[in-house]
């Protein structure tokens, strides 16, 4: 579970983007965080991921407090974060390279983690294959499509088995067939593992189809969560039935004025 306790943020010189600012996530939920730009989203991820430190108040995962990122967390960034010079296997690979020379210590390596090379290349190739990008091991990130290099980004995280995955508007740069794919792909991810998500996006219709729970934040300071439970999770192919909607006309609301109006996507019929 995921407590924010009156936590105030802002970056020097400016606005604070949160003031007292208390959430309550459980665990094995999958949330999507929604809201104009400058709103403060990838800042909250930050928070989460430990990269960024409140200036006051509080964050605690599974009852700790989150001083450091935490080796049980994985991020996944729209950009990737590939190294350049390293294929599919070897970026794949990289976060147990880590594990193995730090050790379990519990700051870079869970203390219950294996650090077996044997075992490093059973979960690196469980998710090649798992994400269908196995034959492309030997690859370079430039020699990838956009979709692929995300997909890589995922294998890592997910190959070090995390119980709470962050996620960075990681499919905004995707064709719709990709993006619709790994959005399956993450919501699957969720159910079958019970992974713990958050998932920052810009998009109303992402965010009313990847979050049983949506958390719009305001560009005026936020003080309290605005908070919506959605009945529309998952439903992948009915974005003209209610209340899909009907949800995704209530978050614009809640995203104020600046918000573009919701229209539902054409598919070619006649009315």
């Amino acid at each position: 579970m995921i407590e924010l306790k009156a936590l105030s943020f802002g970056y020097r010189g400016r606005t604070p983007l949160f003031e007292r600012f208390s959430l309550r996530i459980p665990r094995g939920e999958a949330w999507a965080v929604i809201g104009p730009s400058g709103c403060g989203k990838s800042t909250l991820l930050h928070l989460l991921a430990g990269l960024s430190v409140p200036v006051s108040g509080e964050i605690r995962i599974n009852g700790a407090r989150l001083e450091r990122p935490r080796p049980r967390t994985g991020l996944v960034l729209q950009d990737h974060g590939l190294l350049p010079w390293a294929t599919v296997w070897k970026n794949a690979r990289l976060g147990w390279r880590i594990r193995a020379f730090y050790g379990p210590d519990e700051r870079h390596t869970p203390t219950d983690a294996s650090t077996d090379t044997k075992d490093a290349e059973e979960h690196v190739v469980y998710w090649l294959e798992r994400l269908s990008i196995a034959h492309l091991r030997d690859r370079y990130p430039h020699q990838l499509s956009r979709g692929q290099r995300q997909r890589t980004a995922i294998a890592r995280t997910m190959a070090l088995e995390p119980d709470l995955l962050l996620l960075d508007e990681p499919f905004s740069a995707l064709d719709a067939p990709t993006r619709e794919g790994l959005q399956r792909l993450v919501l699957e991810l969720n159910r079958e593992r019970g992974l713990t998500i958050v998932l920052v996006t810009h998009d109303i219709v992402e965010a009313a189809l990847m979050g049983e729970t949506i958390l719009a934040l305001s560009d005026e300071i936020n003080h309290r969560p605005q908070i919506l439970a959605n009945p529309c999770q998952g439903d992948f192919g009915f974005e003209k039935r209610t209340p899909f909607p009907a949800t995704c006309e209530r978050l614009r609301r809640m995203l104020g004025p600046g918000a573009e109006p919701w229209t539902p996507p054409f598919d070619g019929r006649q009315p």
